[in-house]
């Protein structure tokens, strides 16, 4: 088969379902598949590229807002690649319409990746009322668009995407994977003693946040919890290894530190985003990962610090009840004093204990070959 993937990031951007991608798309290829993946030109990128047998295409954008420019300025390309293609494969948010508009114009088959269905949530988020509606405005309507299926990548978004009115006949779910040679809970000794030396975190328990600062990451209430936590447990201290997009969420978090006038490497401890190989030593070197999420639709950082066998604190949101395991405490979410409770309890072993639970990416690799297989099948 040939796949064409319409999706506004893509490796090198650094995010979960940039990710999910990347593995689906070479997870393909190396099945036997042709994979084109239309996407944003990311700055210092080429405009044409093959990664992991993967052929990509960037589209040139405005830098300001490139994800909302790439709805428009995507359809040239992705005309050109979706007319060669057997079948479509998009993802919600920005890369949907386009996606969607072309095919159906083509008469090619088409398939939406579900991350996460936040309907009337959006207005418990912090960002405004008008945004809020402009916003569920936007996902109702890539919601409605009529793709031959809706793929989800965990049981509660499937129920989300059911609840908001899909029909379940065209909802399948599949979960995606871990690197397991990467998030390997046998990596300990020097290195670990090395890192916390490094970042003067000796003798301190350390909990640490590590991802994006979105909206819905509700990394805010993590750092409105920190003045609790030190109450509770004096000697820790919050590693946040935080990504500077978006933008607007990390001045955000910037601000909250500064207008709690917390103790910079003492109460809290900010640093860059680690190269991938680096960060399953810092997730080893933490005493408790926290995920603050207010909405979820798979959780990658709940998993990944699962899987290292550090203990973890998550929201109530979305899937994470769904997919924590290990030792974990679930606490309800935009509340930083559940937080904070949360960490205590991870400080006094108070933790919930679980079996390991397995999230393999050939498993979702192969659920999307099944469910392409089927498309392609109806329509002739």
């Amino acid at each position: 088969m040939r796949i064409c993937f319409v999706t506004e990031y893509y490796h090198p951007h650094v995010g979960g379902a940039e990710r999910l991608f990347q593995n689906l798309a070479e997870g393909l290829v190396k099945r036997g598949h042709h994979c084109d993946v239309v996407t944003v030109r990311l700055s210092g990128t080429p405009r044409e590229e093959v990664i992991g047998g993967v052929h990509i295409h960037r589209v040139g954008v405005p830098r300001r807002g490139d994800r909302y420019w790439f709805t428009l300025f995507a359809i040239p390309t992705a005309w050109k690649y979706i007319k060669k293609a057997d079948i479509v494969q998009t993802a919600t948010y920005n890369g949907a319409l386009p996606a969607w508009c072309v095919a159906r114009i083509l008469g090619k088959p088409s398939v939406l990746f579900i991350h996460e269905v936040i309907g009337r949530r959006w207005h418990l988020l912090d960002i405004g009322p008008l945004m809020a509606r402009a916003y569920q405005a936007f996902e109702s309507l890539v919601l409605s668009l009529p793709f031959d299926a809706c793929m989800c990548n965990s049981q509660s978004t499937l129920e989300d995407a059911k609840n908001w009115g899909i029909n379940e006949d065209r909802l399948s779910f599949a979960y995606p994977g871990i690197d397991y040679a990467l998030f390997d809970p046998s990596k300990n000794g020097k290195k670990i003693e090395e890192i916390r030396k490094h970042l003067a975190l000796q003798n301190r328990f350390v909990y640490t946040y590590f991802g994006r600062p979105g909206f819905t990451k509700g990394v805010d209430y993590l750092v409105k919890a920190i003045p609790l936590i030190k109450q509770r447990v004096p000697d820790s201290t919050a590693l946040l290894i935080l990504s500077k997009r978006p933008e607007k969420g990390f001045k955000r978090v910037l601000t909250l530190i500064d207008e709690l006038a917390l103790k910079k490497g003492e109460d809290v401890l900010l640093i860059d985003p680690l190269p991938v190989e680096e960060l399953p030593y810092y997730i080893k070197a933490s005493d408790c990962v926290v995920v603050p999420s207010l909405t979820e639709g798979f959780g990658f950082t709940c998993v990944e610090a699962c899987t290292m066998g550090v203990p973890v604190v998550v929201t109530r949101a979305g899937s994470l009840p769904e997919v924590v395991h290990g030792r974990f405490v679930v606490v309800e979410p935009a509340d930083p004093q559940a937080l904070a409770e949360g960490v205590e309890k991870v400080y006094r072993r108070e933790y919930n204990v679980s079996q390991k639970k397995l999230f393999l990416w050939d498993h979702m690799v192969s659920a999307h070959i099944e469910l392409y297989e089927r498309i392609l099948k109806k329509r002739q």
